[in-house]
């Protein structure tokens, strides 16, 4: 049975120069019953006409931190095995938390046709990370696709394992003074919610409740 909430693996607040990747050349290799199980997800996917394109993407394999800094090590995996839950796969996905210049904080509603959290209502960008990209880079890389900004401060605020088995590096970026989003065609709908979390409204669960704790807390 998954745990009610994600587990906290490293706790920052880190610079973004602090933060490190390396990659293992050795690609992860999942058992048959692992890939069997990509195999039938991945098909669902193409059966609701979702994207289906199954490359590669992060594995998390081992991690170091301190008050000083997070270092990971990653190695290349099958994108599809994000699709299962479980610890078994480890994937690596990115979270970049947006927060306006005046505190208000960037919700989107992600599209029905999206492979993960359909319909769900997200704080900032988020998404896989590509082989030899390093995770901070992929947030502004994301951040710039989903939103079409780019922040002007940005930190790494922790490392944490999801209920369903996936490593998560999450960021908060702070945009400029009068910064304007556009977002892309993974969100029907988007909002600012307000500075104070118990202001927000109904859409808001409370797994994102629970970030905006977290990150408040730090």
């Amino acid at each position: 049975m998954h745990s009610p909430g994600p587990e906290l693996l490293a706790i920052g607040p880190w610079r973004p120069e602090a933060v490190t990747a390396s990659w293992t050349d050795a690609h992860f290799e999942p058992t048959a019953e692992l890939t069997a199980a990509a195999d039938v997800e991945l098909q669902a996917l193409k059966d609701r006409s979702s994207p289906s394109h199954d490359g590669l993407s992060a594995r998390l394999v081992d991690w170091s931190h301190d008050a000083d800094g997070l270092s990971m090590s990653l190695q290349p995996a099958r994108w599809a095995l994000r699709l299962l839950d479980g610890p078994e796969h480890s994937s690596l996905s990115i979270l970049c938390v947006v927060r306006a210049a005046d505190g208000q904080w960037l919700a989107g509603r992600r599209a029905q046709w999206l492979a993960s959290w359909p319909g769900r209502w997200a704080l900032g960008a988020g998404g896989a990370v590509e082989v030899d990209e390093n995770p901070v880079e992929a947030m502004t890389r994301e951040l710039e696709e989903e939103w079409s900004t780019a922040p002007e401060h940005l930190t790494i605020n922790a490392l944490v394992r999801v209920p369903s088995g996936m490593a998560l590096l999450v960021g908060l970026a702070t945009l400029p003074e009068g910064a304007e989003v556009q977002s892309d065609d993974e969100h029907d709908e988007f909002a600012w919610w307000p500075a104070d979390p118990a202001d927000w409204p109904i859409e808001a669960d409370a797994p994102l409740r629970g970030m905006a704790a977290m990150l408040l807390s730090q």
